[in-house]
């Protein structure tokens, strides 16, 4: 697909300091596409109640007028931040009161943004909305596209802040979008229910840090630790980590280290993992050290909990630690289902505790190899791609 315009709509600033999907796909489909990224706009609340932050600075400077509202990152690619606040509505109660305010911001955020798109000359653009269910509600028949794809690549319904008002209106979103894409079969599935054009595109992994042939040290926090290293990498959440599996796998091993490396919250914490010697908790890393601290485990894990969250969650650590060709073990589900060829895939700690002994002798430099070349094969370009097809089927 070429020569086409796309206004993306989502949840995540254009200066996050994290990975994000919608930045990602931004970049892809701006190489041969023009593309307006629209940052959503700070809210009130945001904006008296918070410190400044990464994510939020340059939308404040360009609230009071010290930028400009649009910024050009590369030969197609724009990012809007809009001159003015929205209204705080999420404390609202759920129905017409709420309805009435989000409506009202949906009109000021995309009455603007056709006016900047109309200003770069996009014409008949396709609207892509990254999960955004509140802010781009009523954007199909405000900002009249082409197309409206909504892109559901995580069920947010459950958290705390989309729990009064999501249940109601994703489904509503889902049924008037054109095309529903997801990352994974689950999310599909549930969107199947509200709009028979819905379907499983996959994920795209940026993989570009992580190559085998660069020289990676092991990091001085990790160098006292004796080997096997067995590890996790990333947020340790508890409404996604399973604490009592690791504490459990842990426990039997005595001999081996097992190292959780990054931000962990209040329940781990506190958790009796911290008792156990043979387990090392290093606290946060820079984003840029994930693929040494990785390099030096033996074996990686993804020990999620099953819940409604994670059920249909895309693992991207998992392509990640793939793609260093370390062996993995992680907790068994549909949409791991995927990975069943190059993963160790457990039900329970018992399952665990064979797949770690199994992941040490079994490794190979033939099965590396094959680890690789299979998380290479989720790159963002073969996502796009995907994006596309489906976007072109319903276009003709």
């Amino acid at each position: 697909m070429k020569g086409k315009d796309f206004i993306i709509t989502g949840l995540q600033s254009w200066d996050i300091p994290i990975g994000s999907n919608a930045i990602d796909i931004a970049k892809e489909i701006a190489i041969d596409n023009r593309v307006l990224y629209v940052n959503s706009p700070l809210d009130m609340m945001t904006m008296y109640r918070n410190k400044p932050t990464a994510e939020t600075s340059r939308r404040l400077e360009v609230l009071k007028k010290r930028k400009k509202p649009i910024r050009k990152i590369s030969k197609n690619l724009w990012v809007l931040d809009f001159p003015f606040y929205v209204w705080s509505i999420n404390g609202l109660p759920d129905g017409f009161l709420f309805d009435f305010f989000n409506k009202a911001n949906n009109r000021k955020i995309f009455r603007y943004t056709k006016k900047v798109a109309d200003k770069l000359g996009f014409i008949n653009p396709i609207h892509f909305i990254d999960n955004d269910i509140y802010r781009s509600f009523y954007a199909k028949q405000i900002l009249d596209p082409k197309l409206s794809v909504y892109y559901r690549r995580d069920n947010v319904q459950p958290y705390a802040y989309w729990k009064k008002h999501a249940v109601r209106l994703e489904p509503k979103l889902i049924h008037k979008s054109d095309l529903v894409v997801c990352n994974s079969p689950q999310l599909a599935d549930y969107a199947k229910n509200f709009n028979n054009k819905s379907y499983d595109v996959g994920q795209g992994v940026d993989l570009s840090a992580y190559n085998t042939e660069m020289d990676f040290p092991v990091p001085a926090a990790l160098q006292a630790i004796p080997q096997p290293r067995i590890g996790y990498i990333g947020d340790i959440n508890s409404m996604r980590l399973d604490a009592d599996l690791i504490y459990e796998l842990a426990k039997s091993k005595p001999g081996y280290s097992f190292v959780m490396i990054g931000n962990e919250d209040k329940v781990f914490a506190a958790h009796a993992l911290h008792n156990l010697k043979n387990v090392h908790f290093t606290g946060s890393i820079a984003k840029q050290q994930v693929p040494e601290y990785m390099n030096a485990l033996d074996v990686c894990l993804n020990p999620q909990l099953i819940n409604e969250i994670t059920i249909g969650n895309y693992p991207r650590k998992v392509d990640e630690y793939l793609a260093l060709g370390k062996p993995v073990i992680a907790t068994t589900t549909h949409t791991m289902e995927l990975f069943k060829d190059h993963v160790y895939l457990c039900a329970d700690v018992n399952e665990y505790k064979t797949a770690v002994e199994k992941a040490l002798i079994e490794n190979s430099e033939e099965k590396k190899n094959q680890r690789i070349i299979f998380a290479r094969s989720h790159s963002w370009h073969n996502n796009v791609q995907e994006i596309y097809n489906q976007i072109e089927k319903i276009i003709n």
